[in-house]
């Protein structure tokens, strides 16, 4: 053959072999998964919680040193919110939760007052009081139950199969009320004692945020989550008397 066709064969196999070295691939660039993080805050004067009498129930109203309030606004210093549940309501992705949510009762109170919980998460539901609850989610969506709960006995296991916000209440004792809170997303957060919250674990992206206040209704608003970053998303509510 000749030199100077070998040579053009030579360049040839040096430029396809390097075409497949690492060097001229694309580079694979790490993603690290981001979280969200806010304060729940209000305007205006909050309904005045009333305090509960529980002298018709001696022992749950001998637990409490001072009279327990009504929870369906817990404003608390610096103008915050807690009970309040944020959650991605468009935009999620992971998978789906395994662990068991909790739900008490004691004191003759919900604890806590709301939870949140995915569809089809499992859910045990304790009696930690000497008295007997009769506990009642007042479910539309999903099946509607209302089981007796004596002291002693073992936790009511649940799931429910559809996304539902669903009020619950003691039938025997007609001042404990909350919320189950049944989501079909993985991101979820109920506001601290501080009016904080945290949603961890998101992959970079653009989320619809929302928040709920049983009194006060909803807020939502987009969030941007940047590999390994944390984003800011506080939400104000208008206080209104009812």
């Amino acid at each position: 053959m000749h030199r100077r066709n070998l040579s053009i064969l030579a360049l040839a196999v040096l430029v396809s072999a390097a075409a497949g070295t690492p060097l001229h691939r694309s580079a694979k660039v790490a993603v690290a998964p981001g979280s969200i993080e806010g304060t729940i805050s209000y305007t205006g004067t909050p309904p005045k919680m009333r305090p509960i009498d529980m002298a018709k129930e001696p022992t749950c109203a001998k637990q409490h040193a001072t009279p327990v309030m009504t929870e369906s606004v817990d404003a608390r210093p610096g103008n915050t919110l807690a009970d309040v549940v944020v959650y991605v309501s468009a935009g999620d992705q992971g998978p789906a939760a395994t662990q068991t949510v909790v739900y008490d009762q004691k004191g003759c109170q919900y604890v806590p007052h709301i939870t949140a919980l995915e569809v089809n998460q499992p859910m045990e539901i304790f009696n930690h009081d000497q008295t007997s609850h009769n506990i009642h989610p007042m479910s539309k969506t999903n099946p509607e139950w209302n089981k007796s709960q004596p002291p002693g006995t073992p936790p009511l296991h649940v799931t429910y199969a559809k996304p539902e916000f669903i009020p619950v209440k003691c039938n025997v004792h007609l001042w404990m009320h909350g919320y189950f809170v049944v989501l079909n997303i993985s991101h979820s957060s109920v506001s601290n004692d501080n009016g904080k919250f945290s949603l961890k674990g998101l992959p970079p992206g653009k989320y619809t945020l929302t928040a709920w206040q049983e009194k006060f209704g909803t807020q939502t608003q987009e969030v941007t989550v940047g590999s390994g970053a944390t984003a800011k998303a506080d939400f104000t509510f208008k206080a209104v008397q009812y």
